[in-house]
């Protein structure tokens, strides 16, 4: 791996893959290796062909980045949608059963407020006041997340 890494200007990815690229050349070749009666150098003369071949391929067809896409990014980025996801399950989860249930059948399943309180078996007062107090939570919870996100400039500045 030294030598790997010597042969790469330190850069670890590029000697980890010369390094393999070297290993399975010795494995395909190994009877000839062991035949030479030094399969140590003879794998160091492996690894600085393979190192050779790879400074030819770079000169011939240099890497490069790809060129961006029309309207950014290759993949679009859904860290914020999942974070928000994963929040809301959190904050629906710390929710008491009923008043999760209220908002699950209101909100998730769309159903009327009447038919709610008919599956739950209370009056629609119940109902409303379960899906009002389950809000307030939910929105207590999101101020609290965001609080510190506001405070320490957002994420990524810790």
């Amino acid at each position: 791996m030294r030598t790997a890494l010597l042969l790469t200007g330190q850069n670890r990815a590029e000697a980890e893959d010369l390094l393999q690229l070297a290993l399975e050349r010795a494995y395909r070749h190994w009877p000839r290796v062991i035949g030479s009666g030094e399969p140590e150098r003879y794998t160091r003369k492996i690894l600085a062909n393979a190192s050779a071949d790879r400074w030819r391929r770079l000169a011939r067809r240099p890497e490069g980045a790809l060129p961006p896409r029309d309207g950014g990014p290759g993949v679009p980025d859904h860290t914020a949608e999942i974070a928000d996801r994963d929040f809301l399950l959190r904050a629906l989860a710390g929710l008491p059963p009923r008043q999760r249930a209220v908002l699950v059948l209101r909100y998730f399943d769309d159903l009327p407020e009447a038919e709610i309180a008919e599956i739950l078996g209370c009056s629609l007062g119940t109902v409303k006041s379960h899906a009002a107090r389950a809000l307030s939570r939910l929105r207590e919870a999101a101020a609290v997340q965001a609080a510190p996100a506001a405070h320490h400039g957002g994420a990524g500045d810790d």
